[in-house]
């Protein structure tokens, strides 16, 4: 018997030692793409992330409204027309956002694409747009114009001029299919990052789980916390970089689309949470609903953790997360 388990720890330790960490970063979906998995050697690992790589290809022709050929195009196509038949994939995807939508009352709304741009963050906005101009700009946005048939698999835009646009939730519904799929093919540990979207499962070789630093936005070279993920994920959202300031008011580049003003009062929002997906979502939610409400809807969301960066610096978590303990020095 003693042999038996000797054998079985020796065969463990073999089997553990043999194995190496293996990144690669590339660029996809527009965006900075790392793929880090635990495997045998490089070729295995080669293989692993070469059917990530087609998977994210697979479903970015799906969820895209920048390529014309997907379904999600052929519906902004026929917004005020008719319905469209898609994929269950996208159908299930539209109706999880949704519901992200009615938990955010709003703040999250995949209709945000349908949105007139008359904000510019590339440095040439002069003036602030008119009370009119803003109200007009967002006249066509509203989740609950998305009409959806479960039994045809249908999405039918109710009025002329609507669009669906998946950003700001599909790089994290593309990091949890990748996860899902490398654990069905039996790789042990990894790390997909799709620009800040992140999710982990497995740990790394030493036994440690895998480790995320949240950098300070005001103080970009420094991380003011460090937090282990053990199967699971984090999103940041953060307006550090894009952002307009009029009479000494700073806009951020991420509008508010049920008033169509951008928020204000927030530099950065990480959110923590089982699925990349719905922290995706979610941060973008909450980055518009503000902290004391995002907070109290946090707080209300078992498994669901976030914390907030103000412009005056001041830093707030939700009562799951104990900031002291994770602080860097």
């Amino acid at each position: 018997m003693k042999r038996s388990v000797l054998l079985l720890f020796l065969l463990s330790f073999m089997f553990a030692s043999s194995q190496a960490t293996h990144r690669r970063t590339l660029s996809m979906l527009g965006s900075p793409f790392e793929m880090t998995i635990v495997a045998k050697d490089t070729p295995e690992a080669d293989s692993y992330i070469d059917m990530a790589v087609a998977e994210t290809t697979r479903l970015e022709h799906l969820i895209s409204d920048w390529i014309p050929t997907t379904p999600i195009s052929e519906v902004n196509r026929n917004a005020g027309i008719k319905a469209v038949k898609v994929p269950q994939e996208v159908f299930d995807l539209v109706q999880r956002a949704i519901k992200i939508s009615e938990l955010t009352s709003g703040a999250f709304d995949i209709s945000y694409a349908s949105m007139d741009k008359i904000w510019k963050f590339d440095g040439s906005m002069t003036k602030m747009p008119t009370p009119e101009e803003i109200k007009n700009s967002v006249s066509r946005v509203g989740y609950q114009n998305i009409i959806l048939d479960s039994k045809n698999n249908t999405v039918f835009l109710k009025n002329e001029g609507m669009k669906l646009g998946l950003g700001g939730i599909g790089q994290g519904f593309i990091a949890d299919k990748i996860k899902a799929m490398l654990i069905d093919k039996g790789v042990v540990a990894g790390i997909v990052n799709i620009s800040g979207d992140i999710n982990t499962w497995g740990k790394q070789l030493n036994g440690d789980k895998w480790k995320v630093g949240i950098k300070n936005p005001l103080n970009k070279d420094k991380i003011f916390a460090t937090f282990p993920l053990e199967d699971s994920a984090v999103e940041t959202s953060g307006t550090y970089e894009k952002y307009v300031t009029f009479n000494g008011k700073r806009y951020s580049h991420i509008i508010d689309t049920r008033t169509g003003y951008p928020a204000s009062g927030v530099v950065s929002v990480s959110v923590f949470a089982k699925s990349t997906e719905l922290a995706d979502a979610l941060a973008t939610g909450i980055f518009v609903l503000g902290v004391d409400v995002g907070l109290d809807l946090v707080n209300q969301l078992p498994g669901v953790g976030c914390i907030y960066v103000e412009e005056n610096g001041k830093i707030s978590a939700s009562k799951n997360i104990d900031l002291k303990k994770y602080k860097n020095e």
